[in-house]
């Protein structure tokens, strides 16, 4: 028996029957200390009991609560994302395949209604949809197999983002008493749910009825999934009729300190600085951009706009943002990708090794050193760089690696 159900054997001892077990929760007051996360199980569940009563779930929705129980494979699956040791070439090449490449047309062809009814009410292309949801399911196909509510429960017991996964728990008991899902609902190890993998708050908040049959169904009903989407990422601040994501041509050396994603200039400045569209030219400004570099100079280059902000929002990793607006890009008619030879990069443990040197340097690492190329490594990396005179686009290499 885990923690959890000795924590509920515990509070439901003296039940007899499932509607005198919820009139028990009903009567339970909050723990004097309620711990965020972690500790004693029993004082943190009637907390959470408490807060959900408070948010106004109901009996139903408690009731399913009752069932749950912490998942270790959750914790495994938490502590191990490999998607964020990869390159943006390793990464994009395994995920934007022929197959998906030909599944997504087929589904642009095939929901082309719902995906036009999409574009005029939240302004999103169909292409932007059916990327993520490509990415995500493989369009419906592969929807995970974690029981959520365990999942949810367990990540929010957790001390590592408890902020981020207790709203969730909390969102998912009132899906649980609106009867869209329930305690056997299953979905990804962080507790997305359905084809687009939406976190209980978007399907509670944000789900659409895309078929029209009076239920928001994310998991089996693809028109309310594209709906969704496309209302979840109006809401991340779409914006409609511009672009998202330009592969370039880099032609000589530039002030590589300014391909920040967040420095973004008029198509003149970065004509002047020799960067060309792939067929000649830039063409006139569309809303400025910025250059993207995932792999360095010498990897595939971007000019992304405002609206790649919308994909970094969805997936907070620039890997899997660049990889999904280009799936997008491709599903609208860009080319594949122009051959590179980006410069060597580390290991996972070389990658350690290079930020526990930029930490001795005084520079930010986050809470723990963890082999991952984030923001605040590639900061790093650039400020380094500058400081020792070498291009600074931001890419870890070995010589830089050696001259720290």
């Amino acid at each position: 028996m885990n923690k959890l159900s000795i924590a509920l054997a515990a509070a439901l001892l003296s039940a007899t029957s499932s509607a005198y077990a919820l009139d028990q929760i009903n009567h339970q007051q909050p723990a004097a200390v309620k711990p965020a996360c972690g500790g004693e199980m029993e004082p943190w569940f009637n907390g959470l009991i408490a807060e959900a009563k408070a948010a106004g779930v109901t009996d139903k929705g408690l009731g399913e609560l009752l069932k749950a129980s912490l998942d270790d494979k959750v914790l495994q699956r938490d502590r191990a994302q490999g998607v964020f040791s990869q390159t943006f070439l390793t990464f994009s090449t395994r995920m934007v395949s022929d197959y998906r490449l030909k599944q997504g047309a087929a589904n642009l062809k095939k929901y082309a209604d719902t995906f036009a009814r999409a574009e005029s009410e939240y302004g999103v292309p169909g292409p932007v949809i059916a990327a993520f949801w490509g990415l995500e399911t493989d369009f419906g196909a592969v929807q995970g197999d974690f029981d959520t509510l365990n999942a949810l429960l367990t990540l929010s017991f957790d001390c590592r983002r408890p902020e981020l996964f207790r709203p969730q728990l909390i969102a998912l008991l009132k899906l649980f008493d609106k009867g869209v899902v329930d305690s056997k609902t299953t979905g990804a190890w962080a507790g997305e749910i359905g084809q687009m993998q939406m976190l209980p708050t978007d399907y509670l908040e944000r789900g659409v009825d895309g078929d029209g049959d009076g239920k928001v169904d994310l998991k089996n009903s693809a028109p309310d999934a594209i709906m969704t989407a496309a209302r979840v990422l109006h809401d991340l601040g779409w914006r409609k009729g511009e672009p998202w994501l330009e592969e370039v041509k880099l032609t000589r050396d530039l002030p590589w300190e300014n391909a920040l994603r967040t420095n973004r200039l008029p198509h003149s400045k970065w004509a002047e600085w020799g960067v060309m569209g792939m067929k000649g030219p830039l063409g006139p400004d569309n809303g400025d951009a910025s250059l993207l570099l995932p792999m360095g100079r010498k990897g595939p280059a971007f000019l992304s706009y405002a609206n790649f902000d919308v994909f970094v929002e969805w997936n907070k990793s620039i890997i899997y943002a660049t990889t999904a607006a280009y799936f997008a890009a491709r599903l609208a008619g860009a080319g594949p990708l122009e051959p590179t030879t980006p410069e060597t990069g580390l290991t996972q443990e070389q990658m350690r090794e290079l930020q526990t040197k930029l930490a001795a340097r005084g520079h930010d690492m986050g809470p723990k050193i963890d082999g991952v190329f984030g923001i605040l490594t590639r900061d790093a990396v650039r400020d380094e760089q500058m400081r020792l005179g070498l291009p600074a686009d931001a890419w870890p290499t070995p010589e830089l690696l050696s001259k720290l």
